[in-house]
C-alpha cells in the first residue's frame, strides 16, 4: 500500500468541478507518475465518504465537485456519524473475533500466515473499519492544518481524541488472550494501515 495526499488530489482540480480523468492525469506521485487508475477511483471514493468532494455521472462522465460544510457543528455532526458507524461495525466483529483464532498456520519467521475460514470475513470487516478510522483520523490533522478556525479546531482535536481511546481499547480487546505470534502478526498489519497524516492509504 502507499500514501496519497489529500491535499494533491484537490490540487488535481482545476476549479469547483472536474472530470475524474482530468484528476487522474494530473495527479502524480513523487515519481511524476501517474496512480493505477483503479487505485485512484478508490481513494476517490473515500475522499466523497470523507465529505470533500461530491461525486456525479457516470464511468467517462463522472465529475467531482468541492462541498464546503454550512457551519462547524454540520461538520463535526458529519465526522460524528461516520465514527459512529464504524465503531458499530467494529464493536460487532471483535465480538465474534474475541474467542476465535484469526490465523491457523504462521510460518516460524512470522512473514507468511494463513487466514481461519471462520474468522476471515469478520477480520476484513474489521481492518476495513480501522482502515476508515485511521482514514478519517488522517483527515482531521489534514483539516486542523490547512484551517484557521480555532473553535473548528478544538472540536476536531476531541473528535481525534475520541477515535485514539477507541481504537485503543479495540486493539486491547483484539490481542487479549492471543498468543505471541498472532499479536507480532496482527500488529505489523494493524501499523500498515497507518496513514501519514494528511494522507489515505491505497
Amino acid at each position: 500500500m502507499i500514501d496519497i495526499s489529500i491535499l494533491s488530489i484537490l490540487n488535481s482540480m482545476n476549479g469547483e468541478t472536474a472530470y475524474l480523468t482530468d484528476m487522474w492525469e494530473s495527479c502524480l506521485d513523487k515519481k511524476r507518475k501517474r496512480y493505477p487508475r483503479s487505485k485512484f477511483n478508490a481513494v476517490l471514493d473515500t475522499i466523497v465518504e470523507l465529505g470533500y468532494l461530491k461525486k456525479q455521472g457516470y464511468k467517462t462522465e463522472t465529475t467531482y465537485t468541492k462541498l464546503k460544510f454550512a457551519d462547524i457543528s454540520d461538520h463535526i455532526g458529519f465526522i460524528n456519524n461516520i465514527i459512529f458507524t464504524n465503531e458499530t461495525m467494529m464493536k460487532k466483529t471483535l465480538q465474534k473475533l474475541d474467542n476465535v483464532k484469526i490465523f491457523v498456520d504462521i510460518s516460524k519467521d512470522l512473514n507468511a500466515h494463513k487466514l481461519n475460514k471462520y474468522a476471515e470475513k469478520d477480520y476484513e470487516l474489521f481492518l476495513k473499519s480501522v482502515t476508515n478510522m485511521l482514514g478519517i483520523s488522517s483527515s482531521i490533522l489534514f483539516t486542523i492544518t490547512n484551517t484557521s478556525n480555532q473553535e473548528l479546531k478544538k472540536e476536531l482535536k476531541l473528535c481525534l481524541s475520541q477515535i485514539k481511546e477507541f481504537l485503543d481499547q479495540s486493539y486491547e480487546i483484539l490481542m487479549k488472550y492471543r498468543g505471541s505470534n498472532e499479536r507480532i502478526v496482527l500488529q505489523r498489519m494493524l501499523n500498515n494501515k497507518i496513514p501519514e497524516p494528511g494522507f489515505l492509504k491505497i
